[in-house]
């Protein structure tokens, strides 16, 4: 599991995406979000903008990142 060092109160979860590399740009992070491919805590995320915060875990392809 990779870790993702908050340096605010949260991290939108698009910008999150494109700042791991995980996906090209920020149009395509907003793409794996509709398609129902990103999962935080769990649960399926359709929120594009969802306020990621401390503890919280996305999980996308195989890949899961905790914010601390």
């Amino acid at each position: 599991m990779r870790e993702f060092p908050l340096t605010e109160e949260f991290i939108e979860l698009n910008k999150l995406l494109k700042v791991q590399n995980l996906v090209p740009s920020g149009g395509m992070a907003k793409m794996v979000i509709e398609d129902k491919l990103v999962r935080v805590n769990g649960e399926v995320e359709l929120r594009k903008r969802r306020k990621l915060r401390s503890g919280d875990v996305v999980d996308f392809q195989g890949v899961s990142i905790k914010m601390v």
